[in-house]
């Protein structure tokens, strides 16, 4: 299989939600609940388009002083949320990842 790509997953709560998963095989931005897979799609959609626009981004700190990053769509909703950083440069680099692999085609539904 190819990387980077999204795959779609099926939480416990029965809702549909996709990750963004690098070249290097790591996830780099989780989704939203969607409650239909054609909505999850369509996050995916949106993902794709707004991850290469840097003013797409909230670069946010944790309560635990994490840092962290939302991708955003152009109405301001959240598309989907990195892991934790340790530093403010390790969440540059995840920006830069889903900069990159973002817009990618490639789609695996494991649902």
């Amino acid at each position: 299989m190819s990387y980077p790509r999204y795959e779609i997953n099926k939480d416990a709560k029965g809702e549909f939600r996709f990750n963004l998963i690098s070249a290097n095989y790591k996830v780099i931005l989780v989704s939203e609940g969607y409650t239909s897979k054609q909505n999850c799609y369509n996050g995916i959609e949106s993902c794709q388009k707004n991850s290469p626009k840097d003013e797409r981004y909230q670069r946010l700190t944790s309560s635990n002083s994490k840092y962290y990053f939302n991708l955003t769509a152009e109405n301001g909703h959240i598309i989907g949320t990195s892991e934790l950083y340790d530093s403010y440069s390790g969440r540059e680099n995840g920006i830069d990842a889903v900069k990159r692999d973002g817009p990618t085609k490639t789609i695996v539904d494991k649902t």
